[in-house]
C-alpha cells in the first residue's frame, strides 16, 4: 500500500527517528533531516517510564535500552534529611513483563536509536533546514536551505519545541512558555544507596535521583523562580552547592562532591501545547513541537516515540495520508494533553510547596493512565 510514498521527516531528535523508523517499516521512502551538520545530542540522563519502554518495545530498540542503560520498578520517596517516607509501586498490569521505569544517558539513546534507523536506509542529510513550503495538491513542496526543493506526500514536523515548522503551519500557534521553575541536572557515578527513582520531597525543591546505567546516576533540582535566572557556567557549582544546604543522606553526599569540573547543566523549563490540531493538510506535528512538556511525568521523550509509531500505524492503515493523520489526532491529542497538563499540576504544587502525598497522588494518576495502550 505504502511503496510508492514518500515522506519528509524534519528534526533528527528522539520523535524524529522514531517517525522515520515507523514510517520506513510501513514501506514509505524517507528523507529526514536535521539542522545539526553533525547530529549531535545534548543534556545528561533521562528517566523512562514502563509506557516509554513499552513503546522502544514496539520500536525494536528495548533490548538495547535495557542492556546499555538501567531498569528498577517503583520509586522511594524520601524527607529532606534522607529518611524513608514511602513508596509508589509502578508496576502494573497492562505493562506485561516491561519493566516500569529505567533511566538512560541521552547520547546512548540517540546512538541507539540512529543505528535502528540507518539500518533501514533512510535518505539523512544532515546542516539542512527547511527554507520554505507549499502546498501542491495531494502533496507539499518543500525548498531547503541548500537550494535543493521535493515535493512529499507527508510532511512530519519534528523539530522540537523551538519548532520552526510549528511557525511555518500554524503561526498563530501557542509559542513556548516558562514554566515556573528552573531545572538542574548533574551527572555522576552512581551511589551504593540509590537502586531506583528516589524523590527528596518536602524541602525547598523537589529533588530526585536516577540511575541511567550501572555505574552512571543523575540528580535533578526543580528550583522555583518567578522568571528565568541564568548563571555563569563557572560558577554553577557553587550555586548548587547552597540550594542543597539543608538536604541530608545521599544528597549531602551529592553536596560535598560538587566542584568546578561537576557536569551540570540547568536550564528553565518551558511547555507548549500547538493547539487541538496539529496537522495542516498532509503535514504534522510530532514530540515537542506539538505537546513540550516539563519532566515531572519523565514521558516527554515517551510521547514523541508513541507519536512516531501511531503515525507509521496510521500511514500503513490508510491509502490516504489526510484520513491517517486525521486518526492519529484521535489517538495522539487527549493522551498528550494529559501529559502536558499533569507535569503542570504537580509543577504548582511542587512549587506551593504541598504536601508529598498530593504531589504523588498527581503522578500515580497519570501514570495509571498512561499504562493503558495507546
Amino acid at each position: 500500500m505504502a511503496e510508492h510514498r514518500t515522506a519528509l521527516v524534519i528534526g533528527g531528535g528522539i520523535a524524529g527517528m522514531s517517525a522515520a523508523i515507523a514510517l520506513r517499516r510501513a514501506g514509505l521512502a524517507v528523507d529526514l533531516i536535521d539542522r545539526d551538520p553533525h547530529w549531535r545530542v545534548y543534556g545528561a540522563g533521562i528517566t523512562i517510564t514502563g509506557p516509554t519502554l513499552r513503546a522502544m518495545g514496539k520500536l525494536g530498540i528495548l533490548d538495547e535500552v535495557l542492556r546499555q542503560g538501567y531498569a528498577a520498578d517503583g520509586i522511594d520517596i524520601r524527607s529532606v534529611d534522607g529518611k524513608p517516607m514511602f513508596s509508589i509501586e509502578t508496576q502494573n498490569e497492562a505493562l506485561g513483563d516491561i519493566p516500569s521505569a529505567g533511566g538512560i544517558l541521552r547520547p546512548t539513546l540517540h546512538r541507539i536509536m540512529s543505528e535502528a534507523l540507518l539500518a533501514l536506509e533512510p535518505r539523512v542529510q544532515l546542516g539542512v533546514t527547511v527554507e520554505a513550503i507549499e502546498w501542491q495538491g495531494a502533496r507539499t513542496g518543500v525548498t531547503f536551505s541548500n537550494d535543493q526543493s521535493c515535493a512529499y506526500d507527508l510532511v512530519v514536523g519534528a523539530d522540537g519545541i523551538y519548532s520552526q515548522i510549528r511557525q511555518h503551519l500554524f503561526p498563530d500557534a501557542p509559542r513556548p512558555q516558562y514554566a515556573g521553575q528552573l531545572c538542574w541536572r548533574l551527572m555522576m557515578e552512581r551511589h551504593p544507596n540509590i537502586e531506583r527513582r528516589t524523590f527528596f520531597l518536602g524541602g525547598p525543591a523537589k529533588v530526585g535521583l536516577n540511575p541511567v546505567s550501572r555505574d552512571q546516576m543523575y540528580m535533578f533540582y526543580l528550583e522555583a523562580q518567578p522568571e528565568p535566572v541564568w548563571r555563569e557556567e563557572e560558577t554553577q557549582h557553587s550555586v548548587l552547592g547552597s540550594l542543597l544546604e539543608g538536604y541530608g543522606g545521599v544528597l549531602s553526599d551529592v553536596r560535598h562532591h560538587l566542584g568546578a569540573a561537576s557536569s551540570i547543566v540547568c536550564r528553565p523549563l518551558e511547555t507548549v501545547l500547538a493547539g487541538e490540531n496539529w496537522v495542516r493538510g498532509n503535514a504534522v506535528l510530532i514530540g515537542d513541537a506539538a505537546h513540550a512538556t516539563t519532566p515531572q511525568l519523565a514521558s516527554g521523550a515517551g510521547m514523541g516515540i508513541e507519536d512516531g509509531l501511531v503515525l507509521g500505524e496510521e500511514i500503513g492503515r490508510h491509502e490516504d495520508v489526510r484520513q491517517a493523520l486525521s486518526s492519529f489526532m484521535r489517538r495522539r491529542y487527549a493522551r498528550c494533553k494529559l501529559v502536558v497538563d499533569s507535569s503542570l499540576e504537580i509543577s504548582r504544587l511542587e512549587r506551593e510547596r504541598s504536601a508529598p502525598r498530593e504531589q504523588t497522588k498527581v503522578v500515580e494518576r497519570a501514570l495509571a493512565a498512561l499504562n493503558q495502550e495507546f
